[in-house]
């Protein structure tokens, strides 16, 4: 369950994580400028302020599941379940999960790659909120909105710490819930 409520706004705890994001030129590739959302990890206060807000923001929903995308997407995911009181689902890279699974393709901005889900993990009707670090181009949350459909569950919304809106990632989820922390 939330240990407290956040003790002040969504626009405070903006303005917090905005401050301790770093930016990182160059990465992974010329001309990128990476946000690094890992001096988040490193302020526990602050990790768990954003932690506690996703789990806020998420409370009218009831959801049954919280399925977070590999890799840092667990990092967030995991407390963000414990808050809630409801299961944590992993969604992985090929190969990384021990049990039968369903795969879906997606495009990168700079190839293909593929995400795989335990065949089992929700059952119909599971409600599940989508938790990432970042949402750029969109394409790896709406591959993950294909699993749980695949698997019988419905996304009841999606949550990322930041969404890089010069990417237009929301419109690969078009008509689905999106809450985020920090616009850039």
């Amino acid at each position: 369950m939330i240990t407290r409520p956040p003790p002040e706004g969504r626009e405070a705890l903006t303005r917090d994580v905005r401050a301790t994001i770093r930016d990182v030129p160059d990465f992974p590739k010329p001309g990128i400028v990476f946000k690094d959302i890992t001096p988040i990890l490193s302020a526990p206060l602050l990790f768990t302020r954003v932690t506690d807000s996703i789990a806020v923001a998420a409370m009218a929903l009831q959801v049954s599941h919280v399925v977070g995308i590999e890799s840092r997407g667990f990092i967030f995911a995991a407390p963000v379940a414990q808050k809630l009181g409801v299961g944590l689902v992993p969604v992985r890279k090929p190969g990384k999960l021990p049990h039968r699974v369903v795969r879906e393709e997606y495009a990168l901005e700079y190839g293909t790659d593929a995400l795989e889900m335990h065949e089992d993990a929700l059952g119909v009707g599971a409600r599940v909120l989508v938790v990432d670090d970042v949402l750029a181009t969109g394409g790896t949350a709406a591959a993950t909105r294909r699993l749980v459909e695949r698997a019988g569950g419905v996304v009841a919304a999606f949550s990322f710490v930041v969404d890089l809106t010069f990417l237009h990632g929301r419109q690969q989820l078009a008509g689905s819930s999106i809450d985020t922390i920090v616009e850039y």
